[in-house]
């Protein structure tokens, strides 16, 4: 049984704001959300709907596709290492300069601006 009343006052509070994820819990579910949309693919590639011959013939790989379809890795260990070059840890402390950098200039603004008031 719901109320008439509460039903219009909740609707005039407006919707609640979105809690935006955290990195780790961002990277997280980017992990978990890529593993079931590989699993999703790998499944529709072995079933009677898909058409291995017409796919086969418009890809550059089909060795590397059948080795994904039967279980193997989505990413070659060079693709990871290139990755890992790009957006790892090293890419990570390299935007963690610039945003002190930033933070730097900041500091120094306000100190300008404190000594120039007294």
């Amino acid at each position: 049984c719901h109320l008439p009343g509460r039903r219009v006052q909740s609707s005039k509070l407006g919707p609640t704001p979105r809690r935006l994820l955290t990195e780790e819990e961002f990277q997280l579910q980017g992990e978990v959300e890529t593993r079931r949309a590989l699993a999703e693919l790998r499944s529709f590639c072995q079933s009677p709907q898909f058409s291995a011959w017409t796919t086969v013939s418009r890809i550059q790989s089909p060795k590397r596709f059948a080795d994904f379809v039967s279980g193997a890795s989505h990413v070659t260990p060079d693709e990871v290492s290139a990755h890992e070059r790009e957006f790892g840890l090293e890419s990570l402390s390299i935007d963690e300069q610039l945003f002190e950098e930033d933070d730097d200039d900041e500091e120094e603004e306000e100190n300008g601006n404190d000594s120039s008031a007294g």
